[in-house]
């Protein structure tokens, strides 16, 4: 059984920072892409960034590009999300995802391509 749970949300105001992390078990962590998804109210989920299994490529949408950094620590089993720069429409709910390919191609930003999802964390940011 794959568990991928998220934490680091909260509330922040325009311009400031915050960090998410992603834990995945039960699962080789180390050979698998992963990535962020975001979904706000009344909007379809939608991708944020993906990482490759070791953490050499990295592809971002482009309206995070510049402003978040995606990163993993195989050694720790942990992934992130540095968000910087952050403005009220990045707020939505934070999804993690695992696929079950070393990198994020084919379709790095379709739902459809990552098997195992967390439960997700609140992102807020107030204007």
């Amino acid at each position: 059984q794959v568990h991928v749970v998220e934490s680091g949300g909260g509330l922040v105001q325009a311009g400031g920072s915050l960090t998410l992390s992603c834990a995945a078990s039960g699962r080789n962590f180390v050979s698998y892409a992963m990535g962020w998804f975001r979904q706000a109210p009344g909007k379809e989920r939608e991708f944020v960034a993906a990482i490759s299994w070791s953490g050499q490529g990295t592809y971002y949408a482009d309206s995070v590009k510049g402003r978040f950094i995606i990163a993993r620590d195989n050694e720790k089993l942990l992934m992130y999300l540095q968000m910087n720069g952050l403005k009220p429409e990045d707020t939505a709910v934070y999804y993690c995802a695992t696929r079950d390919t070393g990198t994020y191609y084919p379709n790095p930003t379709s739902a459809d391509e990552y098997d195992y999802w967390g439960q997700g964390t609140q992102v807020t940011v107030s204007a």
